[in-house]
């Protein structure tokens, strides 16, 4: 899996600290090289759909400015891709924004809703679907992941499998029947540091959904979530089995 080539694409601004922090974790998650995981911005750059015949796989991260919920003039390029990649069967794995967008672009529905916003290590539960997938049956029946959301995917798409669920949110994870195409609300890229980097770096987001000191976030809600560590290899490699 290390000479695969991957594309990651992102939803950030030029000068976000994140783009650079997103694209290591990614890697470090795939274990591929530096080389192998090439970055394009969907927000900032231009992207045409044979761009993405030269990688087997694709990445969709997530975002610090740009809400699914809210939309923007961006929606439909965004949409338009997600949808491409779905008609081709691109191995494709997203999280948090990435499971947003491509919710939406299926005919699911995302809104805003800071109550039910979830940040930090939070616990989730695989469904009676997901205890028989043959990604996420490796993991716990129930087990931690990392978290950060504002945005929430009240419906799935109708084609969509929902594999996890959480105290407080429903649709954590979800994939599609017979595609190649994995998502998940949580961050299975990121270790307990990263996201101890990220909320250090957004101090004020863990005050606006928590309402505690950053300090108090990273001794009680900032653990590791070694289960989903593996769940990004996992996927890419089982859906290239099988597709």
């Amino acid at each position: 899996m290390r000479n695969l080539k991957y594309i990651l694409l992102q939803a950030r601004k030029e000068k976000d600290p994140m783009i650079k922090h997103e694209a290591k974790c990614f890697q470090k998650s795939l274990n591929c090289h530096n080389e192998n995981l090439h970055t394009i911005d969907l927000i900032r750059d231009q992207v045409t759909k044979s761009f993405f015949l030269n990688y087997d796989a694709v990445i969709i991260g997530g975002s610090g400015d740009f809400s699914i919920a809210k939309g923007g003039p961006w929606m439909n390029k965004v949409l338009d891709i997600m949808n491409y990649l779905y008609e081709e069967h691109k191995i494709t794995f997203a999280s948090c924004w990435g499971f947003q967008a491509m919710a939406k672009a299926r005919g699911g529905e995302v809104v805003h809703d800071l109550k039910r916003a979830e940040l930090g290590t939070i616990e989730l539960h695989l469904t009676t679907e997901g205890k028989q997938d043959k990604v996420f049956q490796n993991l716990p029946e129930r087990f931690f992941a990392q978290m950060g959301h504002e945005d929430i995917v009240d419906k799935l798409p109708n084609d969509a499998i929902l594999l996890a669920s959480s105290k407080k949110v429903k649709n954590e994870a979800f994939r599609f029947k017979k595609k190649p195409i994995y998502c998940t609300q949580f961050h299975p890229e990121l270790k307990k540091n990263d996201l101890k980097q990220r909320m250090e770096t957004y101090p004020s987001y863990v005050r606006k959904i928590l309402g505690i000191s950053n300090s108090e976030f990273l001794k009680r809600h900032c653990l590791e979530a070694k289960e989903t560590e593996q769940l990004i290899r996992k996927t890419i490699h089982t859906c290239l089995k099988d597709f």
